[in-house]
């Protein structure tokens, strides 16, 4: 019911207009005699006009839009077939020229009708007037395609200043047209793989800016391996393009890009699905390429890899390769469970494929999952075994954050709260009150602070008194033995050396 109202409001009355027998409508006037002696064919040419009417069937050409907008919407339906999409574009252009020189054939034919077909007209020198409907086409649009085309004129140059107009029209038309299908075509081949085209302007960029700065060819083809491999051909402005879509899309698609990853990954294919979905929306793809140091041991670490594909070895120091690690393992997350510095480093063997989750992504994921940490301690904890270090170090900054946050809970309990009469008043005497209480609280906690520090000053000072007192009780000592014994050179010289006793200014 709604197509049908939409219908009448619309396209009803041009099809109904454009649908009426005209034709039959002047056979029959044309054959009729009237009573006043004359039929209508005596009137001349000028009755002939009304058969512009018939023109108005020409407007439902423009339903052709509707076959575009048909046509535009399979393209997009069938978009990931890039060759269809492409050989669409071509006959879309060549349908559009078809069309063109249609219209303009048709043209070239009616105007020489409307004249009656003059002596000096294209269809009387070539004798068309009563020939089959096909063959006048054929002229016509032969005619019409030589103009567009600027070839010729067809088998006849035009004799009349009709048939010049007419020819002018046509090679204006065809010049436009060629103007559209140039630039038409122009585009498509811009349009045409544009991820590729995009690639070879980045590397012409590397390839100038290698060149500007004369690498040495080594590292000229370690860069361009690089790139072939990181992107094979095709640039993608993938951050760009994954910003600008929802959020539920955004996971969709990301989940997607990593499902070898999450599948090849253990630790993924047994872990809470929402972990994994957190997971993977942070992580970073890089390539590394044979023989890269990935990890250097000792340095302070702020990521840890998955391997999607390739091979590394966890190395020492002093080169010794401890253990291989490939598809699906990860590596890195020791230093930051501990904050420690590598344990040991990590060395490319082939090309590898990783996705590095930085530090503080990892923990704000592993604050929402702290089953999924313990099962990463518990990794860490025998890969540190396997390398000789103690594996308690794991939970140390984890147990100490815990320690915190539980003594932030007992402040808060003793912390003095409102009591009942007090939630009774007024809302600004509430809180006025209750920033009293806490301000009493912090006084009362910087007092006792201060009388710590004063019982350990007090401390410090008895204990530097008591050690002052001895040292006066030995110099005691000492004078009174001097004082009791006979003098002789060798306590009054071994006195005289004595640099803390206070008679060796006496001599």
């Amino acid at each position: 019911m709604f197509f049908s109202k939409t219908y009448i409001k619309t396209w009803f009355i041009l099809d109904l207009v454009s649908s009426l027998p005209v034709d039959y409508f002047f056979l029959l006037l044309d054959t009729g005699d009237n009573p006043g002696g004359y039929t209508i064919a005596r009137t001349g040419r000028a009755i002939k006009i009304l058969r512009l009417v018939k023109l108005l069937s020409l407007l439902r050409l423009l339903r052709l839009s509707r076959l575009v907008r048909y046509i535009h919407q399979w393209e997009e339906r069938h978009r990931f077939l890039s060759i269809a999409s492409m050989v669409m574009r071509i006959l879309n252009l060549l349908a559009l020229i078809i069309l063109l020189a249609h219209w303009n054939g048709c043209l070239q034919f009616m105007i020489p009708m409307f004249q009656n077909f003059p002596s000096d007209c294209w269809v009387s020198l070539n004798a068309l007037q009563n020939a089959p409907w096909t063959e006048q086409y054929t002229v016509a649009l032969f005619k019409a395609l030589s103009h567009m085309l600027c070839i010729g004129y067809g088998r006849y140059p035009p004799q009349s200043y009709v048939d010049m107009w007419l020819t002018m029209l046509s090679m204006v038309i065809g010049a436009m047209g060629y103007a559209v299908t140039i630039g038409h075509v122009s585009a498509l081949v811009q349009s045409f793989d544009t991820s590729r085209r995009l690639y070879n302007e980045k590397f012409k960029q590397v390839e100038e800016y290698m060149a500007w700065r004369k690498l040495p060819r080594e590292m000229r083809n370690r860069i361009s391996d690089y790139y072939e491999h990181r992107y094979q051909g095709k640039i993608f402005h993938e951050d760009s393009i994954l910003r600008e879509l929802s959020e539920r899309l955004r996971l969709d698609v990301v989940n997607y890009n990593c499902r070898s990853l999450v599948s090849s990954v253990p630790f993924f294919s047994n872990a809470d699905p929402n972990f994994v979905s957190d997971v993977v929306t942070k992580l970073r793809f890089e390539v590394f390429q044979p023989g890269d140091q990935i990890i250097y041991e000792g340095t302070i670490g702020d990521k840890m890899y998955f391997i999607q594909e390739g091979v590394v070895d966890i190395i020492k120091s002093d080169g010794q390769v401890l253990t291989t690690l490939s598809d699906g393992s990860y590596f890195g997350e020791i230093c930051l469970l501990t904050r420690a510095k590598r344990v040991a480093g990590v060395r490319c063997v082939t090309y590898c494929n990783l996705y590095s989750l930085d530090s503080s992504q990892f923990e704000s994921v592993l604050e929402s999952y702290p089953l999924m940490r313990r099962t990463m301690e518990s990794v860490a904890a025998e890969r540190l075994n396997k390398l000789g270090k103690n594996p308690s170090i794991i939970s140390t900054r984890y147990d100490l954050k815990r320690d915190a946050a539980a003594l932030k809970d007992m402040i808060d309990r003793v912390t003095p709260q409102p009591s009942s009469d007090e939630s009774s008043q007024s809302d600004s005497s509430s809180i006025l009150s209750n920033q009293n209480k806490k301000n009493d609280f912090k006084s009362s906690l910087s007092h006792l602070h201060e009388e710590f520090k004063k019982s350990f000053i007090k401390k410090r000072s008895n204990r530097n008194r008591r050690k002052t007192s001895l040292e006066h009780k030995k110099i005691k000592n000492l004078s009174r033995n001097y004082l009791s014994a006979p003098k002789s050179n060798s306590i009054e010289n071994q006195i005289k050396k004595s640099p803390s006793t206070p008679f060796s200014s006496l001599h």
